[in-house]
Formats: C-alpha cells, structure tokens, sequence
C-alpha cells in the first residue's frame, strides 16, 4: 500500500505563476477593505463590486500557468497516495495533472446560486448582476468567505489525520480554520514546511523540517528526495 502524502497549499505556491495574493501588507485587498469584497455583509452591500473584483481574479488566472511546484507534486504519485488540500481558489493544481486536489476556500472557475449553495455551476466568464441559476436567483462566486461556514472543513479534517507525511507550501499559517489542520497529524508525522519566509521555527513542531526557499525550488528538490528514498 503506498504512503499517503498530505499537502497544503497556501498563496504562496500560486504567487510564483503570476497570481496575486492581492492581500497587501496593510490589509486591503487591491485597494479594498477585505470586508468589501469578501463577505456576505460586502455583497449585499455592493454586489457589483464584489462581482468585478471576481471578475478580475478570474481573468487572471486564465492567463497564468502552473509553476514548477504545482508540476514536480505530481509526481510524487508515481509512489504516493497524494492529497491536496488548497487554500487556493484557483485550479493549477488540476491544471498540472493532480489527480486529487480539496479547494477549502472555494473555486474561482465555479459560482453557485444564492439561494441553494449545492447548485454549483462551472464558469470562466464574467459573472454580472443578472446571471442567474436554474431557480432563477442570483449567482456569486463560490468562494468561502469571511464569516461563512467551511463545507470542506472535516473532509480536511479527516484527510490530514490519516497522512504519513505532511508538506506544507506557502502559507503564513494565519488563516484559520486551514492553519490548525497542522495539529490534525499523528505526533510522529514527518512535516516538511516550505516557505522563503516560515512563520514557524523548528521548535514549534516536533518532527518538522523547515525548507527556507521558493516553492518553485523548494517543492522539487523536496519531491525529488522523497522519490529517491523511496526506491
């Protein structure tokens, strides 16, 4: 039975294909109050300019590649059952060849209805204020916002407690509930961390390595060591 490797994922991974974390250091979000954009509060509100700063985001991703990270994590399930759990709401991770990838944050190539949350809908066009679902209400991204439920929480939950191996890439660890999915490991759970800035130290996990590097360098190089041990 192959060893079963968990990996988040956090801004940082997708940072390296172009994509802005568009979270600056002062709080705002391209100019926005997060509240504005990323909040049920915000869309009833201005639900106009939450669905333009949508609409932004999505445009760009459509014109980003996968990085290098994004393809060498496929490859390690040539000897491992690979998970991957994203903070990110973009899809390069699926468009690298990951065969199973848990979006905890939402999907910014979907948008579901308003008023039924499980009627969820592909799209990579504009989303405007009349778009409606097959019930005839409005659509919104489908994305988690603040102050909104995580559907995929336990599913996460569940997942990383059953890892052999644990890789963290680019994520403060901040955001929570996605950051105490660390404590979900067994006590002896190697967990590899990667981040040019880690906001962990190597006493704050037993069992951690902490790789101070990119994703596009430090992801590789990790992958490579882990199928080399393996054979």
């Amino acid at each position: 039975m192959k060893k079963k490797i968990v990996v988040l994922t956090g801004a940082g991974i997708s940072a390296e294909s172009g994509i802005k974390t568009f979270r600056d250091a002062d709080g705002l979000w391209e100019g926005h109050d997060v509240m504005e954009v990323a909040s049920p509060q915000g869309f009833a509100n201005n639900p106009e300019l939450v669905l333009d700063f949508y609409n932004q985001r999505r445009r760009q991703l459509l014109d980003v590649n996968p990085n290098a990270a994004h393809v060498s994590l496929v490859s390690l399930e040539e000897l491992f059952d690979v998970t991957i759990i994203t903070q990110n709401v973009d899809d390069l991770h699926e468009r690298a060849g990951s065969s199973k990838v848990h979006h905890i944050h939402g999907e910014l190539l979907k948008v579901r209805c308003t008023r039924n949350e499980n009627l969820i809908l592909n799209w990579n066009s504009d989303l405007v204020l009349g778009d409606l679902s097959s019930e005839g209400f409005q659509l919104r991204p489908h994305i988690v916002w603040f102050g909104e439920q995580v559907p995929l929480l336990e599913t996460a939950i569940d997942i990383t407690s059953q890892a052999d191996i644990l890789i963290i890439i680019g994520t403060s660890m901040q955001v929570y509930p996605a950051a105490g999915l660390i404590h979900e490991v067994t006590p002896n759970t190697p967990i590899f961390f990667i981040d040019p800035k880690p906001s962990v130290s190597q006493n704050d996990y037993r069992n951690i390595k902490i790789i101070t590097d990119s994703a596009v360098n430090g992801v590789p190089n990790l992958v490579t060591s882990l199928l080399d041990t393996t054979i």
